[in-house]
């Protein structure tokens, strides 16, 4: 499922509401440094990324146009939400898009809060990071406890282990919000479960190095390029939310 705009909706958000989704990246295929199996964009492609990614000026003025049509009607968004076609961070104008999206917010929609989506493969650049820090609402994916599964789910395209993504995270100070997606099922022959007692008390200790303020729990919701994979019973999301809240951090099942 691929998006077809630059602006998009509001939607209803399981997550954040009323939600006006902004979308940097191309309209006709997914470009991310991660490879998730579960992603509902599809495969990664990186074909001709340069030549693809829209103009920072034709951004800003959809945004600007959409946001100033919302501030004239009468039900407002509850959120500005950065996700789409892969990871936003990717965009090379991304630093100066959030600068623009705070600023356009303010002046039309005061109040609504900026959410960006991200799989922190770039928190090491510092324009990156400096920007994710101007929005209302950082969501980081941690999908995983161990290395291995880690590679498995994500497959990020990077040399990148693990920790060095939790360490980046821990720089947040705890400003942010951790995403979860928990599945089971076979991948490449490979059977795959990030919901076992041992793979979720892994997770639950990297969760208390990063000290998120929320943790967003949940599973499949649409078709995924790996076929094989299973949706998790809102049971098992539960008791697996429950593990984090007895741990001490604020944690929810969105189902």
């Amino acid at each position: 499922m691929l998006f077809h705009e630059i602006i998009f909706g509001p939607i209803e958000s399981r997550r954040f509401g009323t939600s006006l989704g902004i979308n940097l990246l191309p309209l006709d295929n997914k470009i991310c440094n991660f490879n998730c199996i579960y992603c509902e964009c599809g495969w990664t492609d990186l074909r001709a990324v340069d030549s693809k990614f829209f103009p920072e000026k034709h951004i800003v003025d959809a945004m600007e146009k959409r946001f100033s049509e919302i501030s004239r009607e009468e039900k407002k968004p509850q959120a500005i939400t950065f996700a789409g076609n892969g990871e936003p961070t990717m965009h090379p104008a991304f630093d100066r898009i959030i600068e623009k999206t705070v600023e356009l917010r303010d002046k039309y929609l005061p109040g609504i809060k900026i959410v960006v989506l991200s799989n922190a493969a770039l928190l090491s650049n510092k324009k990156v990071f400096n920007a994710l820090a101007k929005a209302d609402l950082r969501v980081m994916k941690l999908d995983a406890g161990s290395e291995e599964l880690f590679q498995l789910i994500d497959q990020p395209l990077s040399l990148k282990k693990l920790n060095d993504y939790v360490e980046k995270l821990t720089e947040f100070n705890g400003k942010l919000s951790i995403q979860t997606i928990f599945l089971k099922g076979r991948y490449k022959n490979v059977y795959i479960d990030n919901t076992s007692d041992a793979e979720v008390d892994k997770w639950i200790g990297l969760l208390k190095k990063i000290r998120p303020e929320s943790v967003m729990i949940y599973t499949i919701d649409r078709a995924t390029p790996a076929q094989e994979l299973e949706k998790i019973t809102e049971e098992k999301l539960n008791e697996i939310c429950r593990k984090v809240t007895d741990a001490g951090i604020n944690a929810k099942v969105y189902y």
